[in-house]
């Protein structure tokens, strides 16, 4: 008895961590959700708050996509954060392959400096960067936007440690059957990764999409603006109206809760995978 006690206590004390948890990462969305739906007769910041908006309406969220172009920053943003995660897919899972499977003299050596740049903050090598696209003359294009990205060594790390997980015996099977070492990687080795690949999709599609300083330094012409961008000129146009501010936020947030619904079967899966030693 005394030790069903002690597990319904550490069960009891776990639940309640847990709730918590989900409190503080759900809470400020639900929070900045209500915030949005509320009327102009709601008091914003009455003491205590109200949770739920008392007469919800969708006005802000049409007043926000009337205001501003909203629709053109959203393509923006889609279309860049798209190619963001096709091209660093496809180059870090080309990096990731001979760093996992072949043999090569300073391998170890290659991979522990790909590994020591994640210690390294942008914001060290950003001035570098931009004079580098200013001197290639991709500056307020996209091509500057996604090319600093375009590989990234937690993208490399993470698909090589999936490709350490696969048995080497079905590339050898595949090397009798005539394959050569591009077939492999692109018809046998990719898609047994699919779970490390969607992770890695969404880790880039996040980042991308709320990317605001390179984007800002990089892009000059307003029609070119990505969705964070838009929405800080938002802030600007309506700095006494949080409800619009709110609006604003939350549309910004929906693409990411899409890509997250649509690739989420294959997340868990594909961050836990990454565990693998050599």
């Amino acid at each position: 008895m005394d030790g069903l006690k002690i597990k319904t206590k550490e069960k009891v004390i776990l639940y309640t961590l847990l709730i918590v948890m989900l409190i503080l990462s759900v809470g400020p969305f639900l929070w900045l959700l209500s915030t949005s739906l509320k009327s102009p007769n709601e008091n914003l910041f009455k003491f205590p708050p109200d949770l739920l908006p008392k007469e919800p309406t969708v006005d802000s969220w049409v007043t926000v996509i009337k205001t501003i172009p909203f629709f053109t920053y959203f393509k923006n943003s889609i279309l860049v954060a798209l190619i963001q995660v096709v091209v660093n897919v496809v180059f870090s899972a080309l990096a990731a392959y001979p760093l996992a499977r072949m043999k090569f003299r300073g391998k170890k050596l290659i991979f522990t400096g790909i590994l020591s740049t994640m210690m390294i903050p942008f914001q060290v090598t950003m001035i570098p960067i931009f004079v580098l696209v200013s001197k290639l003359k991709i500056t307020n294009s996209y091509v500057g936007v996604i090319l600093p990205f375009a590989v990234t060594a937690f993208g490399i790390f993470l698909l090589r440690q999936a490709f350490l997980t696969i048995p080497v015996s079905i590339e050898e099977a595949a090397y009798i059957d005539g394959c050569n070492s591009f077939q492999i990687w692109y018809k046998v080795l990719l898609p047994l990764i699919k779970p490390s690949i969607a992770t890695l999709a969404i880790f880039t599609f996040v980042n991308s999409w709320g990317d605001f300083l390179w984007p800002l330094l990089v892009l000059k012409d307003k029609t070119k603006y990505t969705l964070p961008l838009g929405i800080q000129d938002l802030q600007g146009t309506f700095a006494t109206d949080w409800r619009l501010v709110a609006a604003g936020a939350v549309l910004s947030m929906i693409p990411i809760i899409v890509f997250f619904i649509a690739t989420q079967r294959y997340f868990i899966e594909g961050a836990t995978s990454g565990g693998v030693k050599e």
